[in-house]
């Protein structure tokens, strides 16, 4: 019989939650006990967006994904070189930095 590792935690990906939701943009907000991540798809032309998924976190839990976070993104860049992030305006636009279409 094979023996378990106390410490292995078994996850469970369905084909569903597998296939990912696109995000461009995220909006953090938080209480004293909470971090909400909201994740939202914004497409050219249309005034209107939904959040596609919330992610709420404890304070420790956000914390360590941000730990997470950092140490994934230095070692994507230590293989693909530095991301680069355009400068922040202070008006939001969502136009992505092209034309407004007409009809």
């Amino acid at each position: 019989m094979e023996e378990q590792n106390e410490n292995q935690l078994n996850i469970e990906l369905s084909e569903e939650v597998a296939e990912g939701i696109y995000s461009n943009l995220a909006i953090i907000t938080h209480s004293n006990s909470e971090f909400v991540l909201d994740f939202i798809r914004l497409m050219p032309g249309i005034p209107k967006a939904k959040v596609k998924s919330r992610i709420i976190l404890t304070p420790e839990h956000a914390k360590r994904l941000l730990t997470a976070l950092e140490d994934n993104i230095e070692k994507f860049e230590s293989i693909n070189g530095r991301i680069k992030i355009q400068p922040a305006h202070p008006e939001f636009s969502i136009n992505f930095g092209g034309t407004i279409g007409e009809a």
